[in-house]
């Protein structure tokens, strides 16, 4: 069903690492997309983890973040943006003194409640300890 999504209508669901506003979801009629409103606070991260059999792209708003692609990583500022493959491990750090928005895309759907799959990797190596090898501040 199409429709229009003013922002007062998003959802947010917090989580331990941030905040998700919920725009396009199977509940919301989405057969392909799932968009999200993501916010990491200072200090915050959404930590290692790999979505089974679905892509994503995540694409800076306001901010700057600390994008993981597997081993490798950069700084990402507002109008960047990372393309990242199914089944790649990846993670997103706000290592910055601002509140990080970004907007996030993953396809296909999986069709049932948030619509995607999700499996956490950061407490496997090299995941555990990438971060702290790397000198960056605590996980």
């Amino acid at each position: 069903m199409s429709r229009f999504v003013k922002k007062g209508e998003v959802e947010d669901e917090q989580f331990d690492w941030g905040v998700i506003g919920w725009r396009c979801v199977p509940s919301t009629g989405a057969k392909q997309l799932v968009v999200m409103d993501v916010k990491l606070e200072p200090g915050e991260g959404h930590d290692f983890h790999r979505h089974p059999g679905q892509e994503e792209v995540i694409i800076v708003k306001r901010g700057r973040i600390t994008q993981y692609l597997e081993r490798d990583s950069t700084e990402l500022g507002p109008e960047d943006s990372v393309f990242i493959e199914a089944d790649v491990v990846h993670a997103s750090f706000n290592e910055g003194d601002e509140l990080a928005d970004l907007q996030v895309i993953i396809a296909p759907s999986l069709g049932e409640g948030s619509g995607y799959g999700l499996v956490d990797v950061s407490g496997e190596e090299p995941w555990a300890s990438l971060r702290s090898a790397s000198g960056a501040a605590g996980a």
